[in-house]
């Protein structure tokens, strides 16, 4: 059984944050929508860590109900998330903004995919993009200890790395320039979270690169579950996906213990 969590914490990058799938749904002011910037005016939550808090009962009715705040009365939520995060910032400025605590804090982790895609943009050779997705693969390890440290009774959904391209290597608008981009890395990296998940107390998997296969690039833009103006980001079907997968992941495992 999963302990009673007295608050909930999104760290890491685009996978969490309410913008993306607010612009997809037309849900921000205009500054928002012309600026992409989330401090420019009103957001509406509808982000997947925002909807694994609180479901937005109008936009998706079939989830009343079943949500943190119904789950855990009275949980706290703290979005860190941001869209370009790499592990290297959440080490730096969201660890420290999380703090020390031994409250029953559930953390939804979801990074590594900026990471990757600043070394596949050097078009670095062989040898030194395998250097470079171990390096990825310790770091995210030391983070995720780092968490346990600082909230040892924490528990932690581990997401892995969606693949817009759906398996071509290729995802329209981003980096086309280097050509198909060595989805070998980013399979080995996603290996690593489902290892680490398997192998480490109190973590739990959320396998969205399986989920996902299949609503990226091979598929029409009506299909997708990213924001048709950058295909990396998750839109609203994306985000409320997301949240399906973390909510079902948990239920697993305070089932299962």
């Amino acid at each position: 059984m999963l302990p009673y969590f007295t608050h909930f914490v999104a760290l890491g990058d685009s996978l969490s944050i309410d913008l993306y799938p607010a612009l997809d749904a037309g849900a921000t002011d205009v500054a928002v929508a012309l600026e992409r910037d989330p401090t420019a005016g009103n957001v509406e939550p509808i982000g997947a860590a925002s909807l694994l808090y609180q479901n937005d009962d109008a936009r998706w009715p079939d989830d009343q109900g079943e949500d943190l705040l119904t789950r855990y009365p009275g949980i706290s939520f703290q979005n860190l998330g941001d869209a370009m995060a790499t592990i290297g910032d959440v080490f730096g400025e969201q660890l420290a903004i999380l703090g020390e605590s031994n409250d029953a804090t559930l953390v939804a982790l979801s990074v590594g995919g900026n990471d990757l895609l600043s070394a596949f943009s050097n078009k670095p050779r062989a040898t030194l993009l395998e250097r470079i997705a171990r390096d990825v693969g310790e770091a995210y390890e030391f983070l995720v200890d780092a968490i346990r440290r600082a909230r040892p009774e924490s528990a932690i959904l581990l997401s892995t790395i969606y693949d817009p391209s759906d398996g071509t290597g290729r995802i329209p608008g981003v980096l086309e320039n280097v050509g198909a981009l060595p989805l070998s890395v980013l399979n080995s990296f996603n290996a690593d979270i489902r290892a680490l998940a398997a192998s480490t107390p109190n973590t739990v998997l959320a396998d969205v690169h399986a989920h996902f296969l299949g609503h990226g690039a091979s598929v029409p833009e009506a299909e997708r579950w990213y924001w048709r103006r950058s295909q990396v980001e998750p839109n609203a079907v994306g985000a409320h996906e997301i949240r399906r997968m973390w909510r079902t992941a948990l239920d697993d495992a305070d089932a299962h213990g």
